[in-house]
């Protein structure tokens, strides 16, 4: 069997990169033993309430500090056929650009009224949505003095496969410095999301993000 696949660059001044990186050409699992290792995923049935929507931890609380915003788009193959009922998980970083993850020792505020984690599924035409809370950059290198830009991370998950991304915000000062940005080239503009207005909603702007996944327009994942 031949050795074939995408052997990934490791990210200039990311410390983990070589942690999450393969050394070696990715190795094609013969289709005859493929099917044996798809694993069975239990039907999750539908979102808990509010579970769309980051900025508040429920529905009759207080919102969260900062700028709340929309995301939306469309979940497709290369091919642009919806992909329905796959669940996208959300977290992002708060107003502050911190998370509240017990790895994060950034020391920046926490925020009482935001937790960064929410989960929706795609409907029949492959369209999701979700309100969160803009995040703010953080010093992810002290010692090298690199930030990370603003970014979300989204998971998709359907069938017996999950794939991670991020989708980063236009005109960030630090987009251009952030070692996944470099690795992608041209095709980072692939996972930034597009601004649009939105005056009938209660968020002050939207993000568009249509996910695709395979083929040469796919977003980069992790």
């Amino acid at each position: 069997m031949s050795n074939i696949g995408r052997q990934l660059e490791i990210g200039p001044t990311d410390n983990t990169s070589d942690q999450r990186t393969p050394r070696k050409r990715l190795r094609l699992i013969p289709e005859t033993a493929r099917e044996s290792f798809v694993p069975c995923v239990p039907q999750r049935g539908l979102s808990r309430q509010n579970e769309w929507d980051l900025t508040r931890i429920a529905p009759d609380l207080q919102r969260a500090e900062g700028m709340p915003i929309e995301v939306s788009g469309k979940l497709q193959n290369e091919r642009g056929t919806p992909i329905s009922n796959a669940m996208l998980e959300i977290w992002n970083a708060n107003h502050f650009g911190r998370y509240r993850h017990i790895e994060d020792h950034s020391n920046l505020p926490l925020d009482e009224r935001f937790l960064g984690t929410g989960r929706v599924f795609t409907d029949s035409e492959g369209n999701y949505k979700f309100w969160t809370i803009s995040p703010g950059a953080y010093l992810a290198r002290p010692d090298i003095g690199r930030w990370r830009p603003k970014h979300i991370h989204i998971s998709v998950s359907g069938g017996g496969s999950r794939l991670i991304t991020q989708m980063y915000f236009p005109d960030e000062p630090n987009n251009a410095s952030d070692p996944m940005a470099i690795l992608m080239g041209d095709d980072f503009e692939r996972n930034i999301g597009k601004p649009y207005e939105t005056p009938k909603i209660d968020v002050d702007c939207g993000l568009k993000f249509d996910i695709v996944i395979g083929g040469r327009n796919a977003v980069y994942f992790e």
